[in-house]
């Protein structure tokens, strides 16, 4: 239920603060006064679209704030959210700058405009001056039995498996259209793929090889180098060792004589032991060296199958192994989508659960179209149509995400007259009550506990007014309902009046306000309703009569 509304810089309206109750409630005012304003400005609230045009001349952002008492499953959503909740109170507020930056808020905590949407949803229920309008299309009129029916979820249902069958038929289509294509690529894949898995390359193997093969390669010229290394260091009757030995006992007995070529003995000595040191490698080397000629002739049969390779698949020799991997996988693939049996198993099923959901959905809407049909009926008679009767009519239809019908909503004017479309009624007036029966009865319906009739009562007048006023006050006791009206007959059967009217506010431009009435205040407003600007005893007899009924 709606508690309180608060509105800032939105359009017209420069500050308001309003309180709300249960039962119903009218707002009121003068043609231009802005009555509508408040029902758009707790729309922008609940998450519709808005622009830099609802933000008042002069002012630097547009904000609307709306409370409401919720109930669990409203808990549960903003739980579900992460969005924190006290006291079973939840407070939408959303902005909108000069530039068009819109926010949105509940309970202090930033949501998206789709979280907002999702929650204003299942807040408020707005049935608007225009309705009758979206009845005459088809898709509306099918949307009005699913929700008279209470049957959204179920229509949700078939929309989902008619999008999987879509899918599911779209894969087996383009799997039958891509066969031949790719029998063709798969000859050439697998080709590939034989050529590779008999040479069977390793990632990374081209590059071993090619280092092994160049070391057997140069095999007798390193093990000769060698030799000749290790002489000239430690073997040969010159080798280093041998001459450093020697310079070293001469420098170490002239060293007695003077200090001064201490350092450079030390120097020899160390280079001494690095040349010990490298003689000692190679010949570790030298040991586990050898000339394996069967090596050499395995390395080079594989370095020049795998040039053939490389040349005949017209790639890099070092490519081999990634190619190899890669046309497994493309043969993998194109396997799996090859697979037209499982395909077409996969739709077959696709098909029965579509057909089943909206087996299921048709027979619901059938009987949800005879209970709407005597509803509406009923209803008809009470609102100068005395003999009227309405009627749903479902007609197959192509399978769709909808269904498997279309919902036509058929009319009779008076007794003894033919159903006819909806579309075909010539009276605007006999369209208009036609709307509001629909409405109040949908919003019966409704799980949503607040109703909003934004002038939904234009085109009728006295008794049929009154007998409107009657039924939106009945609603009033088991949903908190506000309507936006300019017929006494309605605004005298509310629980409580707001009157909308027009002055010139702190900033000195036009400025909507609205203030509660008490009962003298309903009388002077009702009178003015009644008789326009000249207010009589006439009229404000009337009006006390209207408030007395």
């Amino acid at each position: 239920m709606l508690l309180t509304l608060s509105v800032r810089d939105y359009v017209l309206v420069q500050s308001l603060e309003l309180e709300f109750g249960p039962g119903f409630t009218v707002l009121t005012g003068e043609t231009g006064t802005g009555k509508s304003i408040l029902i758009d400005a707790l729309q922008m609230a609940l998450g519709e679209r808005a622009d830099a045009g609802v933000v008042r001349e002069g002012a630097q952002r547009a904000e609307v704030a709306a409370e409401f008492h919720i109930d669990a499953a409203g808990v549960r959503w903003l739980a579900d959210a992460g969005v924190a909740c006290e006291a079973d109170v939840a407070l939408l507020r959303r902005t909108v700058d000069a530039t068009g930056r819109s926010r949105a808020f509940i309970n202090g905590s930033a949501v998206t405009l789709a979280q907002l949407r999702e929650f204003g949803e299942a807040l408020v229920d707005i049935h608007g001056q225009h309705a009758h309008q979206s009845l005459l299309r088809p898709a509306a009129q099918l949307q009005l039995l699913d929700e008279h029916g209470q049957l959204q979820a179920a229509a949700r249902s078939v929309a989902a498996a008619h999008t999987q069958l879509r899918r599911a038929r779209q894969a087996r289509r383009d799997a039958e259209e891509a066969a031949a294509g790719a029998a063709s690529e798969r000859d050439r894949l697998v080709w590939t793929a034989e050529e590779l898995e008999e040479l069977a390359p390793e990632s990374g193997e081209w590059e071993r090889v090619s280092a092994e093969h160049k070391r057997l390669a140069h095999a007798a010229s390193l093990l000769e180098g060698v030799h000749g290394a290790i002489d000239a260091l430690a073997d040969a009757d010159l080798a280093a060792l041998a001459r450093i030995d020697t310079a070293a006992s001469r420098l170490r007995t002239l060293a007695g004589f003077d200090e001064r070529l201490a350092p450079v003995l030390e120097i020899l000595e160390s280079a001494r032991n690095e040349v010990d040191e490298a003689a000692r490698q190679l010949s570790q080397y030298l040991a586990r060296a050898d000339l394996d000629e069967a090596s050499l002739a395995r390395v080079e049969a594989r370095l020049a199958a795998m040039h053939a390779a490389a040349r005949k698949l017209r790639r890099a020799p070092e490519e081999l192994a990634a190619l190899l991997e890669s046309t497994r996988a493309r043969l993998a693939a194109l396997t799996a989508a090859s697979d037209l049996e499982g395909l077409r198993s996969a739709e077959t099923s696709a098909a029965q659960q579509f057909s089943q959901a909206a087996g299921e959905l048709s027979a619901a809407r059938r009987e949800a179209a005879r209970n709407m049909a005597t509803e509406v009926s009923r209803a008809m008679q009470d609102l100068a149509m005395a003999g009227g009767r309405f009627a749903v009519q479902l007609e197959p239809a192509e399978p769709s995400a909808t269904g498997l019908e279309r919902a036509e909503l058929q009319v009779a004017g008076h007794a003894g007259a033919t159903l006819r479309p909806l579309a075909k009624v010539a009276s605007g007036g006999e369209l208009s009550r036609i709307s509001l029966a629909i409405s109040v009865i949908a919003a019966s319906a409704t799980a949503v506990n607040t109703l909003i009739f934004d002038e939904v009562d234009a085109g009728i007048g006295g008794a049929v007014a009154d007998t409107v006023g009657r039924r939106l006050k009945e609603l009033g006791r088991i949903r908190q309902v506000l309507c936006v009206t300019h017929l006494p007959q309605v605004a005298a059967h509310a629980d409580r009046h707001l009157v909308v009217t027009r002055s010139q506010g702190s900033d000195r431009r036009p400025a909507a306000n609205v203030a509660p009435l008490d009962r003298a205040g309903r009388v002077e407003e009702l009178a003015r309703m009644l008789g326009g600007q000249q207010i009589t005893d006439t009229t404000r007899k009337h009006a006390r009569e209207l408030l007395a009924q």
